[in-house]
């Protein structure tokens, strides 16, 4: 179950961490605060309850104080860089991870009560997990950022070859849904945004198309490289052909899609920088040895961490 669970959320090594539910439970008290957040004692049965899932051995009462208290250090750092994981990326994560165990969702929750680890718990666990590495993402690439002039000396120290990559032209059309009407509109939202996603041709067109219809955002978001794609729609966006629209997505904001208008080839001095950019950050892999890992013990060792 460790192996699939891995592989599922795209996360690798012994350092998969969750969050406990947040309800207050009568036999609670603290056993740790880090930075003045709390971790309970039973947010530490429930977690070593999921060790014990993941057939993790040893004292599993201290493995789970380690892990929540690195949790919280995690959750601080999501916050601070303002990440946000949508519900719907959670829910579609949890789905996918049930499927691959050949399990229903209702079969997953099964499994998760049975070992003492609640279904809210595995996905606010799942939260972190995608939380963290944006959040370690864009900490790393603000203070370890390229210069071009960086770029060129790689480029120089690897016989002069200067990296390509692509560069898209790019516009957002959001269906929006209000505050406390998700419920009522977003399956009629989701039929609108289909219709008009599969009438779209080109960029030059999505105003028209738009005018007739209610709440239809559209934005020009300008050249963007692949590199500076964003986690949501990356995969799609390169997988879409100039003149196509992505898929839809659901998002906190309603319904979107997003319409590729052009792209083209790019080599220069700034594609360079953003290639060897994005090659460093794929050391952001989750196992404990990549470049998240040394930021985390950097937080951990600036910390104030008080175990009771």
């Amino acid at each position: 179950m460790r192996g699939t669970m891995m592989a599922m959320l795209g996360l690798g090594g012994p350092t998969l961490l969750g969050l406990a539910p947040t309800t207050a439970h009568a036999a609670s008290s603290v056993a740790a605060v880090v930075n003045g957040m709390p971790v309970t004692t039973y947010q530490i049965r429930q977690r070593a309850a999921f060790l014990k899932l993941r057939r993790v051995g040893g004292n599993t009462t201290q493995k789970a104080t380690d892990e929540l208290i690195d949790e919280a250090l995690k959750r601080q750092e999501i916050q601070r860089q303002g990440v946000n994981i949508p519900d719907e990326e959670v829910n579609a994560a949890y789905l996918n991870f049930a499927k691959g165990n050949n399990l229903s969702e209702a079969q997953l929750a099964e499994v998760l009560g049975s070992a003492g680890f609640s279904p809210q718990a595995f996905k606010d666990y799942i939260r972190v997990q995608m939380g963290w590495g944006q959040a370690a993402s864009r900490r790393i690439q603000r203070e370890e950022r390229l210069t071009e002039q960086d770029a060129v000396q790689r480029m120089l120290a690897q016989g002069g070859e200067k990296p390509s990559t692509t560069e898209y032209t790019l516009q957002q059309v959001i269906f929006v849904i209000p505050n406390g009407q998700r419920g009522a509109m977003l399956a009629n939202r989701k039929r609108e945004a289909q219709a008009m996603r599969q009438r779209f041709q080109s960029c030059d067109s999505t105003l028209a198309f738009a005018q007739g219809l209610r709440d239809v955002t559209v934005r020009d978001l300008g050249r963007v490289a692949q590199p500076e794609l964003p986690s949501l729609w990356k995969e799609d966006v390169m997988q879409t052909s100039p003149g196509r629209a992505t898929p839809t997505k659901e998002t906190d904001r309603g319904v979107e899609f997003i319409g590729v208008c052009n792209a083209r080839q790019i080599s220069d001095d700034r594609a360079a920088q953003m290639v060897f950019q994005a090659r460093d950050m794929e050391s952001l892999n989750g196992d404990g040895s990549g470049a998240d890992a040394a930021l985390l013990k950097k937080l951990r060792d600036e910390a104030q961490i008080v175990r009771r």
